[in-house]
C-alpha cells in the first residue's frame, strides 16, 4: 500500500534532510544569496565580498557541493561556483523567511 504513494518526483525525507543540514549555517546561507545575485564567483570573490577567512570560505563551499546546492566548475586555474537548481530553489526560499 505505501509503494502507492513513492514517487520519484517527491524527495525522500533523507533527500531533504541533505538539503537542509547543507544550508543550515550562516555563512552558507550568505553564500547562496551572494550566489544568487552574482550567479558565478570564485573562491576568492566570495572571500573577498564576504569578508570571510579563505579556509572557512572553502570548508562551506565544499559542503554545499556536497549537499548538491553549489556547482562547480573549472575554468582554467580557477574554480567557479554557482548554484545548482536547488540552490536557487532555497535562496528563494531563503529570502521569502527574510521579508516574512
Amino acid at each position: 500500500m505505501y509503494a502507492i504513494f513513492m514517487r520519484k518526483d517527491i524527495k525522500t525525507a533523507k533527500q531533504l534532510e541533505r538539503y537542509l543540514k547543507g544550508v543550515a549555517n550562516h555563512w552558507r546561507i550568505e553564500m547562496i544569496l551572494l550566489l544568487n545575485e552574482k550567479k558565478a564567483l570564485t573562491l576568492e570573490e566570495i572571500v573577498e565580498l564576504l569578508r570571510m577567512n579563505e579556509k572557512t570560505a572553502s570548508e562551506h563551499t565544499r559542503r554545499l557541493v556536497q549537499a548538491g546546492l553549489v556547482n562547480k566548475r573549472y575554468v582554467g586555474r580557477t574554480v567557479e561556483h554557482t548554484l545548482s537548481p536547488y540552490g536557487k530553489t532555497f535562496a528563494i526560499f531563503i529570502k521569502s523567511l527574510q521579508h516574512s
